[in-house]
């Protein structure tokens, strides 16, 4: 089968990352975060509380290790679980919506699938990372669902957290995702919607290896 590039784009919580795992274990993919990216240069925004963007980024030296899963490294520092913590999913969208924070992120994320062979989940992979990807797919699922989901997340990796309040913050999340005026979240053309409330992790998996392996052939 031929080597392709896979775009999963969606809002918060719609449960890309895990299906994008999945599938990229599936096919024997790479598999790329580009919202734990976004996320480290969030946490180093609150460390240095500055509004300098332009800055931040030449003081940045990301890592993305891709070794028996992803993990973040942040200036020599791994960062994969800190950067998944309240006050930096409370920050994300406003640090994401930087113009010299996309433009950093963006040409790596881009250098990271120039070989082919890669699942990538974000807000803006269809429409400006990879814009040439054999499949993109977008993921939604209703609030509700989408709070209930963060919820058992931070459960387990121990973060305290509130249903109403995640509730809230995902839709305020939204529409700063939507609305921002650089890469906003918006569907792709050429991308399926596929609409995962109600539906198991190995459905939904199911669904996107069989549009995977169409691609493929």
């Amino acid at each position: 089968m031929k080597k392709i590039n896979i775009a999963i784009d969606g809002p918060a919580a719609a449960g890309k990352s895990t299906i994008a795992k999945l599938v990229a274990q599936q096919f024997n993919m790479i598999y790329v975060d580009t919202g734990a990216m976004y996320r480290a240069i969030t946490l180093y925004y609150i460390e240095q509380e500055s509004e300098d963007f332009d800055r931040l980024v030449k003081e940045i030296d990301l890592k993305i290790v891709l070794d028996n899963g992803q993990r973040v490294i942040l200036n020599g520092k791994d960062v994969s679980e800190r950067i998944r913590e309240n006050d930096v999913t409370e920050k994300v969208s406003y640090v994401a919506s930087k113009e010299s924070v996309r433009t950093f992120l963006v040409e790596q994320q881009q250098k990271l699938a120039d070989e082919k062979n890669v699942v990538m989940d974000g807000r803006d992979i269809g429409t400006t990372v990879l814009p040439d990807a054999e499949l993109k797919i977008y993921m939604i699922a209703s609030v509700e669902e989408r709070a209930v989901r963060r919820l058992k997340d931070n459960e387990l990796r121990g973060i305290e957290s509130d249903l109403e309040f995640l509730k809230v913050d995902i839709e305020r999340r939204d529409q700063y995702d939507m609305n921002r005026d650089i890469s906003p979240l918006v569907k792709a053309e050429d991308a399926i919607s596929i609409d995962t409330t109600g539906l198991t992790i190995e459905e939904v998996t199911n669904q996107i290896t069989e549009l995977a392996k169409d691609k493929m052939v």
